[in-house]
């Protein structure tokens, strides 16, 4: 079993050698959300959108 002092020494020199990088997760998390956002409010308006042409057209069918 290595010792804890050899195990934090790995520890240190890979994070050096690979650090990590963490700048375009937050981008990368907006960007997801904006893209749900934008599915749900297409899918809003076009319920909308085809609840309101039902009407109108029902309304204009019934009048003539």
């Amino acid at each position: 079993m290595p010792s804890p002092e050899a195990v934090a020494t790995f520890l240190k020199l890979a994070n050096k050698k690979f650090p990590t990088v963490e700048d375009g997760q937050d981008l990368l998390e907006y960007a997801l959300l904006v893209a749900l956002i934008v599915l749900v409010a297409v899918g809003a308006v076009s319920a909308v959108g085809s609840a309101i042409y039902t009407v109108f057209w029902q309304s204009i069918a019934t009048n003539f």
